[in-house]
C-alpha cells in the first residue's frame, strides 16, 4: 500500500500545483478579459458548482464505478475544461467550461478527487499514524499550492522574456494549468486493485453513531464553507490587485509564501492534536486566523496587508488534516467514501454559492466586504463546532 500512497500523494501534489496557480491567475485573467467583478464571481461559482456536482457523483457512485476509473475521468475532464478556459474569451462559454471542467478558483485543492483519495488513505496506515498520514498529504498539497502560486509569475515572465502580449501570456498560464491536471490524472492508471472496496450501500448502512456525527458536523461545515467561499484565492488575489495596485507577479510571490506557511502548519497541527486533541486544535487555531484576516481590509498599504495575511495563513490550514482525520475516525471503514463525500459535498456547495455574492458585494459596496463576512462566519462556526464536539472523542483520544 506504500506504492499506492505515493501515487496518491504525487497526483494530489500535481493537482495542487495547478490549483495554486489558477487561484492567483483566474481573477486577474478574467479582469483582463474585461469581466466585471460580478462576472468574475459568477465564473468562480460556476467552477465550484461543477466541482460540487462531481462530488455528488463521487459520493454515491465512486465505489460502484471504481475509484480509479472515476479519478481518471474527473482528471481528464478538468484538464479539458482548463484547455477551453485558456482558449475562450466569451462569458457564456467561459461559464460552461468552468462548470464542466470544475474550474477551481479557491487556490486550494478541494475538488471531488479528494473524496476518493481521502477514503483510500486510512487503509495505508494504522490508527496511530492516520493523522500523520493526512498531515503529510496536506503538507505535499500545500507545497504544491505554493509552487503553483509562484508559477502564476508565468505570464509576467512570458511578457518580459519572450515579448508576448498580455492576454496570450495569461492564456499560456491557464494552458499550463490544463497540462498539470492531465499529468495528475494519468497517475491514477497505476494504482493497484487494493484501493478499491466492495460495492456498498452506505446511506442505508451507516451506523447510528456515524449518522449522528456525520449530519451534525456536515451542518457546521456548511457554515464554514460558505465563509470560505467569500475568501477564495481568486477573490483575495483580485482584492490585492484592485486595492493596492500590485501585479500578478507580486501576488504570485505572496501566495507562494502563504502556501509555504500552510504547508508548515500541517505538521504543527499533527503535533498539537496529539497534545490537546483534534477538535481543540481545529477551533483554537482557526479563530485567531479569522481575526487576522479581518484586519487585512484595514491595512494602510500592501506590505502591512501582506504581513497580516501571511500570519493568518500560518494558522488557517491547521484544521484541515485534523478535520479529515476526525471524520474518518468517527465512521467505519466501509462508510469512509460516503462520509468523505458528504462532508466535501457540503463544503463545495458552500464554496460555490458564496463567490457570486462576494463579487456583487465587492462591486456594489466595498472591496473588503467579503473579508468581514467570511471572518465573522468562520468564528461563529468554530464556536459552534467546539460546543457540539469537544466531548466527542475519536478512538485514540478515549
Amino acid at each position: 500500500m506504500l506504492r499506492d500512497r505515493r501515487l496518491i500523494f504525487s497526483a494530489a501534489f500535481l493537482r495542487a500545483v495547478a490549483t495554486g496557480m489558477m487561484g492567483v491567475l483566474l481573477g486577474i485573467y478574467l479582469a483582463r478579459l474585461n469581466f466585471s467583478p460580478a462576472a468574475i464571481g459568477l465564473t468562480i461559482s460556476a467552477g465550484l458548482g461543477g466541482a460540487a456536482a462531481a462530488a455528488l457523483l463521487a459520493t454515491f457512485a465512486g465505489d460502484r464505478w471504481g475509484r480509479r476509473r472515476m479519478l481518471l475521468g474527473l482528471g481528464l475532464l478538468a484538464a479539458l475544461g482548463g484547455a477551453v478556459v485558456a482558449w475562450t474569451g466569451g462569458e457564456t462559454l467561459m461559464l460552461l467550461a468552468a462548470f464542466l471542467g470544475m474550474l477551481n478558483g479557491q487556490g486550494r485543492d478541494r475538488g471531488a478527487a479528494l473524496i476518493l483519495e481521502q477514503a483510500m488513505l486510512p487503509a495505508t496506515s494504522d490508527a496511530a499514524g492516520r493523522t500523520q498520514t493526512f498531515a503529510w498529504y496536506n503538507l505535499l498539497q500545500d507545497i504544491g499550492h505554493a509552487l503553483g502560486g509562484l508559477l502564476a509569475f508565468v505570464p509576467t515572465a512570458a511578457r518580459s522574456l519572450a515579448g508576448m502580449a498580455e492576454i496570450p501570456s495569461f492564456r499560456l498560464g491557464v494552458a499550463l494549468y490544463a497540462v498539470l491536471l492531465l499529468a495528475s490524472a494519468l497517475l491514477y492508471l497505476f494504482l493497484s486493485k487494493a484501493t478499491e472496496v466492495p460495492v456498498q450501500r452506505p446511506l442505508l448502512q451507516l451506523a447510528p453513531q456515524s449518522r449522528s456525527v456525520l449530519w451534525k458536523i456536515s451542518a457546521l461545515f456548511a457554515i464554514d464553507s460558505i465563509a470560505g467561499g467569500f475568501l477564495g484565492t481568486a477573490l483575495l488575489s483580485y482584492f490585492f490587485y484592485e486595492r493596492f495596485g500590485v501585479g500578478e507577479g507580486v501576488i504570485a510571490v505572496l501566495f507562494f509564501a502563504a502556501r509555504l506557511a500552510n504547508a508548515a502548519s500541517h505538521l504543527g497541527a499533527a503535533w498539537l492534536a496529539q497534545r490537546i486533541g483534534l477538535v481543540n486544535t481545529m477551533v483554537f487555531t482557526h479563530i485567531p486566523s479569522s481575526l487576522l484576516l479581518a484586519t487585512v481590509a484595514f491595512a494602510p498599504n500592501f506590505w502591512v496587508a501582506a504581513v497580516l495575511f501571511l500570519l493568518r495563513e500560518g494558522l488557517v490550514e491547521m484544521d484541515v488534516p485534523t478535520r479529515q482525520s476526525y471524520v474518518m475516525a468517527m465512521v467505519r471503514p466501509e462508510e469512509r467514501t460516503f462520509a468523505s463525500g458528504v462532508t466535501h459535498l457540503v463544503r463545495l456547495g458552500g464554496w460555490a454559492i458564496a463567490p457570486g455574492f462576494a463579487g456583487i458585494l465587492m462591486e456594489g459596496l466595498a472591496l473588503g466586504t467579503p473579508l468581514f463576512i467570511g471572518a465573522a462566519m468562520k468564528i461563529a462556526y468554530d464556536l459552534l463546532l467546539w460546543r457540539a464536539f469537544s466531548h466527542v472523542k475519536p478512538p485514540e483520544e478515549r
